[in-house]
């Protein structure tokens, strides 16, 4: 889609030019408590079949979010990850509410996210616990599903 926004040196774009497997992969399968031990073959079809957001320092990755979208209705972002090199400088809430305004520009009207320990990064981007959480369900085959749920902050 052509996005770029630059800002303190950084620069969050939309380019799959940007994205490293080999570090994306390592942070998702290392370091992102929802994503541990994820084979690298499905971080790579995730991302292929995705829209992908990356912010960029100095030609290297220090974050993404990936969403999940029909580009029309609805989208989910999910594996959003900033390196720990970079944490503290507020590139999660611009890298959240880029992807936000971007896809609300293209019409896309209903987001949604699920996260154990970062609801102020997202209620600061307008998200808010689900409404009618009762009307939704899920089928869900993940081998860690019941630790997710359970780990400590």
């Amino acid at each position: 889609m052509n996005i770029r926004h630059e800002r303190d040196g950084f620069v969050l774009t939309d380019d799959d030019a940007d994205l490293d497997l080999e570090l994306i992969h390592e942070w998702l399968s290392t370091k992102a408590y929802w994503a541990l031990g994820r084979p690298r073959e499905v971080v790579e079809r995730s991302l292929e079949h995705s829209r992908v957001f990356s912010i960029v320092r100095d030609e290297e990755l220090v974050g993404i979010g990936r969403v999940v979208t029909d580009n029309a209705t609805f989208a989910w972002i999910c594996d959003v990850f900033i390196d720990e090199s970079a944490r503290g400088l507020g590139l999660g809430h611009w890298l959240i509410d880029t992807i936000v305004d971007e896809l609300s520009l293209e019409g896309v009207p209903r987001f949604l996210l699920a996260t154990r320990d970062a609801h102020q990064v997202y209620a600061d981007s307008g998200f808010v616990p689900l409404e009618y959480p009762e009307r939704w369900m899920e089928i869900d085959r993940r081998a860690n599903r019941h630790s997710l749920a359970t780990q400590e902050v």
